[in-house]
């Protein structure tokens, strides 16, 4: 059993509580999804969790931390730099038991991750390895150890079809206990058997954190259910109380009008109505009580609020793109990748490319940039998988997306920031301290800033909770530009292109 106990955790640099006085149980077999908004400290729970030293740098702890004979493995948001640096073998190696593991041992690790046996001793650096090949080779050194209990941040960031339903299958059917970030609505609803709900409240000053013991599509429907049932009760018994406030001022007017005005050769008539007035302010008081048992109106996250503004629409049927290549190889070209590949593009549809992690999406999307970023007759914007290629680390949002400086430019990017539930301080935090999804909501503000019309977006839902993720698929079905994409989420899928096609070795395959 693993059990946390009245849990406060606090940011070093602003001070803000990200958790407060949360407590959790955690049984063999449960499969707990860990939901919220982007920068709700998801992260840092999940870290504290697992080891609460890893957070000492920029969060106070408070609380207890129980551990009961579980062996406990964690998979972080993103490799360290260190280890992308690695051969898969060293990086494997450094857990001593994979070194201990035995050939049926290793054909385990090989069958539950479908992965070759031969992989686990490649050369290839980490770094070098697709999203599914990485987090499956993560996977393998937490496996090796054999852990009752995993902590996994999300594990299915740029992960294709295929090691999607094995990522579900294998939190589903592993003899162990999960506690999981996901951002994936269909994982949520396939794998999740509670679900702890982090918000912060009152523009993220207050915050709250719901345990439900059921699942994912479960705890939305009671959720929304269960707030709008709260709303109707709040909103009608204060509709009750302002005429009830109303008839009862009313009331202690006419007395206090009936005193001032009683003649003093009545004094029968004043003492009545000084003993009404005692009865009318009881029942004022009476009221305050009331007043104070009221149904409290219900708060939570509302979703962001963002659009393209003054974007020009792309002319229909302009050429975007006409690439024909003998072949696309791996970046530092000792591989082929993709065989005779052409993509014809033109405006203003929406493309997105799906695929088999390793066959080259990221890296075509990549050409793709260097090909459009320098045209005059489009402006094109492109949002890479890996952020920090792109993004100033070291820069404040505001600073990254104002670099003139002037205060109308100050001005319109502080009031974008609000509405993409930013905090004052949160603006002025370096980039590098910004979790996925702030940075990503950076990377899309830019390209409203910049006006482009023609959008490069390698998984632009994969850092977005389930309550923005729509809003952004909503958003880029509407953009009156060109979008060329590459993404495996499903609802993204459904949504937001026109024609999919499928990168395979031999070429493009449109997808019907």
């Amino acid at each position: 059993m693993f059990q946390i106990e009245n849990v406060t955790i606090v940011y070093k640099n602003d001070l803000r509580e990200l958790v407060k006085n949360f407590s959790l149980t955690i049984h063999p077999h449960d499969k707990i999804a860990v939901i919220g908004e982007e920068g709700n400290g998801k992260s840092t729970l999940l870290k504290w969790m697992y080891e609460p030293e890893s957070v000492e740098d920029y969060a106070d702890v408070s609380g207890k931390r129980t551990v009961h004979s579980e062996i406990l493995g964690y998979l972080p948001q993103e490799l360290p730099a260190l280890d992308r640096e690695k051969t898969v073998y060293e990086y494997l190696s450094e857990e001593s038991a994979f070194l201990e593991a035995g050939p049926a041992e290793i054909a385990e690790l090989s069958r539950k991750t479908g992965l070759p046996s031969e992989f686990f001793y490649e050369e290839r650096m980490m770094g070098s390895l697709s999203g599914g090949e990485k987090i499956k080779i993560e996977t393998v050194r937490i496996l090796v150890k054999k852990p009752t209990l995993y902590f996994l941040d999300e594990p299915s960031n740029d992960l294709d079809q295929a090691t999607l339903e094995w990522l579900e299958t294998f939190i589903r059917e592993e003899n162990a206990a999960f506690v999981y970030i996901s951002h994936d609505e269909v994982l949520l609803e396939k794998t999740a058997s509670r679900i702890v709900h982090l918000e912060l409240l009152k523009r993220k000053t207050e915050p709250k954190i719901t345990v439900a013991n059921t699942g994912y599509e479960e705890y939305v429907s009671r959720r929304e259910d269960l707030f709008d049932r709260q709303m109707r009760i709040a909103l009608s018994e204060r509709r009750e109380e302002k005429i009830r406030m109303e008839k009862y001022r009313r009331i202690q007017q006419k007395v206090e009008n009936d005193l001032r005005s009683v003649s003093r050769q009545d004094p029968h008539g004043g003492f009545l109505l000084k003993k009404k007035m005692r009865s009318v302010k009881a029942m004022g008081k009476r009221f305050e009580r009331e007043k104070e048992n009221q149904t409290e109106i219900p708060e939570k996250e509302e979703a962001i609020m963002f659009h393209f503004e003054n974007t020009r629409p792309v002319p229909s049927g302009k050429i975007i793109l006409d690439f024909k290549e003998k072949e696309l190889r791996t970046p530092d070209g000792k591989e082929v990748l993709v065989k005779n590949p052409e993509l014809f593009v033109a405006g203003p549809s929406k493309v997105c490319i799906t695929g088999k992690n390793g066959t080259g999406k990221t890296t075509f999307l990549k050409t793709v940039w260097q090909l459009l970023k320098d045209r005059t007759d489009i402006h094109a914007a492109y949002m890479p998988q890996n952020y920090e290629d792109l993004l100033e680390n070291e820069k404040t949002p505001v600073e990254y997306l104002a670099p003139e400086r002037t205060a109308e430019k100050i001005t319109k990017v502080r009031k974008a920031l609000g509405a993409l539930k930013y905090t004052t301080l949160e603006m002025e935090h370096p980039i590098r301290e910004l979790s996925g999804g702030q940075k990503a909501k950076v990377f899309l503000l830019k390209m409203v800033l910049d006006g482009a019309d023609v959008l490069l977006l390698d998984e632009p839902t994969r850092n977005f909770s389930p309550l923005s993720a729509p809003v952004i698929r909503e958003v880029l079905a509407e953009f009156p530009g060109t979008v060329i994409s590459v993404s495996h989420d499903r609802k993204y899928i459904e949504e937001v292109p026109d024609t999919v096609y499928e990168l395979t070795k031999n070429g493009f395959l449109k997808k019907e």
